[in-house]
């Protein structure tokens, strides 16, 4: 903070000498035009001296307002009271939803996803390894239509909701990726596309945040919902020994990201919002879960309070984040340009940006699959999407147990 205050008054100062020397610069264009014969030759020399000073001063003012922003854009969001303090551990527990079945009183052991997507022909992670390395994956016969299910059944409620169905990019340039905050301490984890200058994104947060960029939003039209649909990519760098088996932590998968414009007056409800339709989401796949009040230092740049939704996960005995949703205020909208104008007129003003996801296929999989499986391999599926899957109440084998 010291070093952008130092970065912010060298560019006024920078700002100050340009303005004065331009200033005089004007003063003697006036006074060439009405000078004599005798006092002419001195202001000519006059104004070449300063139309190179005016050059010099402006270049010290770019240099001075790229300095002072660049260190602004490493600033984080600024916390909300409400959010727990402390490191990732301090999380508070908001609500625990379902009770995790006790395998052993049934009678056997439960199978992991990587166990159970081999038996239903569902998950490929040898062919992927093959294909593109580690940390990739296919997923084939109903595997692949699980997923189909899944974005299906959340762009349905999405749209029942009043959200507007998107398929943005997912290359964009770097500054949709610097506005949203994702190439500060996120920046590791992103793919970058050297030759182009694109990043790949790692949620299509990021495309929805930009729509809006450098735009000027009518009040009366607020809040703005998108849910957007998009396949995401992240190098997970520093994760190395982590969940390195399955599907859990991998380099590309697809999910559905909500989006929101609004007044930053409401912005604490907009959250709330959010979090309801996630949670409206999870019921639906009848999946043990809890809710999370996430801890200051795990908020990220970006995010000045998230809610995690946890699912258990039966062969890890805990709870993994499943979907997040983050209330960004002002601090994305101040970045990427977008405003609000009121009706009755008056200044702009940022507007408050939030995210939320619905659904993160990959990892929703695992907990459906780990879940649901019966003794003989197969898996029930949530009776929500069942319609999604020409009414299949079960995935079964396609080897042998």
């Amino acid at each position: 903070m010291d070093a952008v205050l130092a970065a912010d008054e060298q560019r006024r100062a920078a700002l100050g000498d340009f303005e004065g020397l331009r200033g005089e610069q004007k003063s003697i264009g006036r006074a060439i035009a009405g000078a004599s014969d005798a006092d002419r030759p001195g202001l000519l020399v006059r104004a070449k001296e300063l139309a190179e000073a005016v050059k010099e001063a402006e270049r010290r003012v770019a240099l001075a307002e790229e300095q002072a922003r660049a260190l602004a854009l490493e600033l984080a969001n600024i916390v909300d009271p409400g959010a727990p303090v402390g490191e990732e551990a301090d999380f508070v527990t908001l609500s625990t939803v379902g009770e995790p079945r006790d395998f052993a009183a049934e009678g056997f052991r439960p199978r992991d996803h990587v166990e159970l997507g081999r038996l239903l022909g569902a998950i490929d992670i040898e062919r992927g390894a093959k294909v593109s390395g580690s940390r990739f994956y296919y997923l084939t016969g109903v595997g692949a239509l699980l997923e189909m299910a899944l974005v299906n059944l959340a762009m349905h409620q999405a749209v029942e909701a009043g959200l507007v169905p998107m398929l943005p990019p997912v290359l964009v340039r770097p500054a949709a990726m610097e506005g949203t905050g994702f190439l500060g301490q996120a920046a590791e984890n992103v793919f970058h596309l050297a030759d182009d200058d694109y990043y790949l994104v790692g949620t299509s947060e990021v495309p929805l945040a930009a729509y809006h960029s450098d735009e000027i939003l009518d009040s009366a039209t607020l809040p703005l919902r998108y849910a957007g649909f998009s396949t995401c990519f992240r190098r997970e760098a520093g994760s190395h020994g982590r969940d390195t088996r399955g599907i859990i932590r991998v380099h590309q998968f697809d999910k559905v990201e909500m989006f929101s414009f609004c007044d930053p007056a409401d912005a604490a409800y907009e959250h709330r919002r959010l979090l309801g339709w996630e949670t409206e989401f999870f019921d639906l796949l009848e999946v043990p879960y809890r809710v999370i009040d996430v801890a200051s230092q795990d908020l990220g740049a970006s995010a000045a309070r998230k809610f995690d939704i946890e699912a258990w996960i039966p062969t890890q005995a805990t709870y993994r984040e499943v979907t997040s949703t983050s209330n960004c205020t002002e601090f994305q909208a101040r970045r990427l340009g977008v405003r609000i104008r009121d009706a009755e007129g008056g200044p702009t003003r940022p507007a408050a940006t939030l995210n939320g996801t619905l659904v993160a296929v990959p990892r929703t999989i695992v907990a459906i699959l780990e879940n649901h499986q019966q003794v003989d391999g197969s898996v029930r599926v949530p009776a929500a999407l069942r319609p999604y899957l020409g009414g299949r109440a079960l995935l079964e084998p396609v080897t042998a147990t």
